[in-house]
C-alpha cells in the first residue's frame, strides 16, 4: 500500500462542555473549517463515543487523535504519544468525557484490525470548569497542535492545503514535549 492509498482517519475526542477537555473536537473542527485535506484522509469530531469509534477505526490504516492530555508539563504543552505513551490520554477518567481510547484500540485488534496510532495532545489549563470554549492558553496554542496534526497527516501520506479563510489560525511550530 501507498502512502497515498493509506486511509487516515483525524480523530478529535473530548468533552466541549468542560473547557479545555474539548481541546480535540475544537481542533479538528478548526481544521475542517481551515484547510482541505486529501480523498484519503477523514476529519471526525468523535467527542465522547467511546467504543462506539470502533467502526471508523477499523476502516483506517492510520488514526490521529487529538485530545487533552495530562502529562505534567506546562499548560498549553504539545505531547505525540505512541505505543505505550498511549495510556496518557486516559487522564480523564473522573470526568465525563468516557472515550477510553487504548481499549477501544484494544476491540480493535482482538476483531483483526489496529491501525497505527498517535495523539497529539495539549496540556489543559482547565477541564474542571463547566464552560463552551477553550481557555485563553488552549486557544492561543491551538494553531500549534494544528502545525503538529498537519504534520502527522502529511508523514502518513496526507496532503493538506491551507483554504482561503479570513481569520483562519496560522501554523506555528515547535518541538512536541
Amino acid at each position: 500500500m501507498t502512502d497515498s492509498t493509506k486511509r487516515i482517519l483525524v480523530l478529535g475526542v473530548g468533552n466541549l462542555l468542560f473547557t479545555d477537555e474539548g481541546i480535540g473536537v475544537a481542533c479538528v473542527t478548526e481544521l475542517e473549517r481551515t484547510y482541505d485535506v486529501s480523498d484519503n484522509v477523514t476529519l471526525m469530531d468523535g467527542g465522547t463515543l467511546g467504543t462506539r469509534l470502533m467502526d471508523p477505526i477499523l476502516n483506517c490504516d492510520e488514526l490521529i487523535v487529538i485530545d487533552a492530555v495530562l502529562g505534567d508539563g506546562e499548560a498549553g504543552s504539545i505531547y505525540r504519544l505512541t505505543g505505550d505513551d498511549l495510556r496518557k490520554s486516559l487522564a480523564f477518567k473522573d470526568s465525563m468525557h468516557q472515550t477510553d481510547l487504548v481499549d477501544t484500540l484494544i476491540m480493535c485488534e482482538i476483531v483483526g484490525t489496529r491501525p497505527e496510532a498517535v495523539i497529539i495532545g495539549m496540556e489543559p489549563k482547565d477541564f474542571h470548569t463547566l464552560n463552551v470554549g477553550l481557555s485563553d492558553v488552549a486557544l492561543g496554542r491551538q494553531a500549534a497542535l494544528m502545525g503538529f496534526v498537519l504534520e502527522e497527516i502529511q508523514r502518513a501520506g496526507g496532503v493538506c492545503s491551507l483554504k482561503a479563510v479570513p481569520g483562519s489560525l496560522t501554523q506555528e511550530r515547535e518541538p512536541c514535549a
